[in-house]
């Protein structure tokens, strides 16, 4: 039996659960997940400081994952780039990724964001008011479907003018340090 949406809450993602979200990202997406455009703007960085989120069940499970990235419109200003938002397959069409995305657009409009951009469908997406309609002058790294690509302005006018292709503009990640063998 699916969780009930009382029974889903939404917290801040911890670095103990990334393995889990690795895992249940594989599991919703497939293998062909990291070759998007979108991943080309979240390779090798970090995303939006206070904007990455997982939604757990009753239990303290994973039951659903997003975030949001920081980006830059072409040679313009700031946006967040959403995704990816992910719910365990077993998990569906029980408002998680509702709960999700709610919570993601109300957390980066207090957060005084501008703009949020994804690659989705319109069909969903559209009922948290995103669409195509000031997406048309800007573009994707990479293959993508410009239908997809979708917008909602948190702040009136922030896509005014907006063009050019989305570059990564978030935290780079640490490299890590080479691990070296130890002497017996």
């Amino acid at each position: 039996m699916s969780p009930s949406r009382e029974e889903i809450s939404v917290v801040a993602e911890t670095s103990a659960d990334l393995a889990a979200r690795e895992a249940l990202l594989d599991d919703a997406m497939g293998p062909k997940r990291k070759t998007k455009s979108s991943e080309k703007l979240r390779r090798g960085r970090r995303p939006s400081e206070g904007l990455a989120f997982f939604a757990r069940d009753a239990s303290g499970g994973l039951a659903g994952t997003v975030r949001l990235w920081d980006v830059t419109l072409g040679d313009g200003g700031p946006a967040l780039l959403l995704g990816p938002l992910a719910v365990d397959p077993s998990l569906k069409s029980a408002g998680i990724g509702s709960a999700l995305m709610r919570h993601a657009i109300a957390e980066a409009a207090r957060l005084g964001h501008a703009a949020i951009l994804l690659v989705g469908d319109e069909s969903y997406y559209g009922r948290f008011g995103f669409s195509a309609a000031r997406t048309g002058a800007l573009a994707m790294p990479g293959p993508y479907e410009r239908h997809r690509l979708l917008a909602l302005e948190l702040v009136e006018g922030a896509l005014d003018g907006a063009e050019g292709t989305l570059k990564a503009s978030g935290r780079k990640l640490k490299a890590q340090a080479p691990i070296l063998a130890r002497e017996a």
